[in-house]
């Protein structure tokens, strides 16, 4: 069948614009816009034969169909051509059962949805592989692309980078100094962007690359460009599917420039409104103190002043003028949302105190963490309610962070959980004393 999605304005204004069209923001109100897709002509299948056909798909070998995005292709933009796909085989990640953590929680069902096994380690993959694809279409139908940017902390960038490079399509990444982890740092370098650091912030990384692309055939990468969001929208129904499509209680996410929330949200919409599923889960986001706008709104009965982000650990979600805020709040709003904040203290410690249970933690998921320990102790998540923590990032592109909490040399952060290598000579009985030492402190501890 046919079909058939477009923009349209948040706010509610007429007009529809084709997706093939470089535009973000509504020509009426400059409101952002967001994809909409032709409902009656997918209810014609049912909600068992969605459920069916999205089985049948996931993570099979038909192209583009084995990747967890595209094989729910008709509910993402349904017309781009098969042959314009770029696809690194994303999302499909696993649905973790974090059982020993859970118990230490009290909590029967804790989940952690490991978004960072994607392609470059992050989620940002779900929505970059939507918009290059749209973007290489572009091209293949005579439209002049010269380039396509982004601002970034970090996970932005190496997603555009690569996924530009496999399309050969050159990609600007605007990057602030000194504000990303190494690793995140070398993985756009190395996919050939142009790589631009500023003397700034993100927010001020963002307003130069909205510039920028206003200028014609520059195409905008960022979350604002409502593609990117069907791409990331795919992680909730991906999650209720990993669950033999059952809903769970409660979802956290950490949140930053807050499009990853309103994309969960607008996965929900759409199996709620396809008949897919009869309850919504509740929403969480989840916000380093240092960078808490959304917190600072939902503390205010949602009224939203933007602020200067101070440095933090999760340097992804170091921002304090958030583009997707109107859609974060309608979603948060829509689904019973909370919003909670973590201390650097807090998110450190809750990341180490997880990676004991045999996780390995980017400091953003610290963050989601570190807002479950709090709802947890306040009782507002149940001993019995299936939870599930988005974790957004792979930990191995924060080693920094990691070497830094387990040397004690985060600057005033305490590192109560750090654990240090031993040295020791060349010598068996000093292993064996060294061995006999730990046993002690741990049946201390005990």
């Amino acid at each position: 069948m046919n079909y058939r999605a477009v923009f349209k304005c948040i706010a509610g204004c007429e007009g529809e614009y084709d997706l093939e069209q470089a535009i973000y923001r509504c020509p009426k109100c400059g409101d952002l816009l967001e994809v909409a897709h032709d409902l009656a002509a997918l209810k014609q299948h049912s909600a068992d034969e969605w459920k069916k056909t999205f089985d049948g798909r996931y993570k099979r070998t038909e192209w583009p169909f084995g990747s967890a995005v595209w094989g729910k292709k008709e509910w993402v933009v349904p017309g781009v051509r098969d042959e314009n796909i770029v696809s690194m085989d994303e999302g499909g990640t696993n649905l973790m059962w974090a059982e020993r953590f859970g118990r230490e929680l009290g909590m029967d069902e804790l989940w952690i949805k490991m978004c960072g096994q994607s392609h470059t380690g992050s989620f940002k993959d779900l929505g970059m592989t939507v918009l290059v694809s749209v973007v290489r279409q572009m091209i293949a139908d005579g439209k002049s692309v010269r380039a396509v940017a982004c601002a970034s902390t970090g996970d932005t960038s190496a997603s555009l980078a690569a996924y530009g490079a496999a399309a050969d399509i050159p990609t600007i990444v605007i990057l602030p100094r000194g504000k990303v982890s190494t690793a995140q740092l070398v993985q756009p370098l190395a996919n050939g962007a142009l790589v631009l650091s500023l003397d700034t912030d993100f927010d001020g990384c963002m307003a130069i690359v909205q510039r920028l692309s206003a200028e014609e055939g520059v195409y905008l990468a960022n979350s604002m460009n409502s593609l990117r969001l069907e791409g990331q929208k795919t992680v909730g129904i991906e999650i209720v599917q990993q669950f033999d499509w059952s809903v769970p209680d409660v979802i956290i996410i950490p949140g930053g420039n807050l499009g990853n929330v309103s994309a969960l949200g607008a996965g929900f919409d759409m199996m709620e409104a396809l008949g897919l599923i009869s309850k919504r889960p509740r929403l969480v986001v989840a916000q380093a103190a240092a960078a808490n706008p959304l917190y600072l709104a939902f503390k205010n009965k949602w009224e939203f002043q933007p602020v200067t982000a101070k440095p933090t650990l999760a340097s992804a979600i170091q921002i304090g003028n958030p583009v997707s805020v109107k859609k974060a709040i309608r979603t948060l709003q829509k689904y019973n949302g909370i919003v909670e904040q973590a201390t650097e203290a807090e998110l450190a410690d809750a990341s180490a105190r997880a990676d004991l249970t045999g996780m390995f933690n980017c400091p953003h998921t610290g963050v989601a963490l570190a807002a479950l320990l709090k709802l947890r102790e306040r009782g507002q998540i149940g001993p019995r309610d299936r939870v599930v923590v988005v974790s957004t990032a792979n930990g191995l592109k924060f080693t920094d962070f990691k070497v830094a909490y387990h040397s004690s040399t985060l600057s005033g952060v305490p590192t109560t959980r750090a654990n240090k290598p031993v040295d020791l000579p060349n010598d068996y009985d000093a292993v064996r004393r060294a061995i006999d030492t730990a046993e002690e402190r741990i049946h201390a501890a005990q």
